[in-house]
């Protein structure tokens, strides 16, 4: 059974769902399930919480059971590994996942991603640095780039 929560954020309201095996969706659409809260919820709010307060969390710890393809798993795998306050773009991500000229196809992956922050797809830009698209709107692209750009110095 999902369970499913709403978490304000300075980006806005996110919608949170979790499983009893892990964390499957950070949204800013509703996600269906039983509203509640469960200890993968309480930790994921934990995490959120010091992220939004300007701390690097250590989000690796937390269990992640997204619904996706291979492809698209191996894509926001590679995303989580991106540092704090850095980023990469589609291309670097398609090299590293050995889908050299799958630029196009990492970018279907990060728009597909139900996993936000915490698979860090805002972190993944053009390859000439241009903020591209975002799922969850281009606004809250920027301020997420902007909040762990000031930030990054104490980590």
């Amino acid at each position: 059974m999902k369970t499913v929560c709403r978490y304000e954020s300075p980006v806005g309201t996110l919608f949170l769902a979790a499983v009893e095996d892990g964390v499957t969706d950070i949204s800013v659409r509703p996600v269906e399930g039983s509203e509640g809260m469960s200890p993968v919820l309480q930790r994921l709010i934990s995490l959120l919480d010091a992220y939004f307060a300007g701390q690097n969390p250590d989000f690796s710890q937390l269990p992640l059971v997204p619904a996706g393809t291979e492809f698209r798993r191996r894509v926001w795998a590679a995303l989580r590994a991106i540092p704090y306050g850095a980023t990469s773009s589609y291309g670097q991500i398609a090299g590293e996942i050995g889908c050299r000229g799958g630029a196009r196809a990492v970018g279907g992956a990060c728009g597909a991603n139900p996993l936000l922050i915490v698979v860090p797809c805002h972190r993944v830009l053009g390859s000439d640095g241009r903020l591209t698209g975002f799922s969850a709107g281009m606004e809250r692209k920027k301020w997420l780039l902007a909040h762990e750009s000031r930030t990054k110095l104490a980590y």
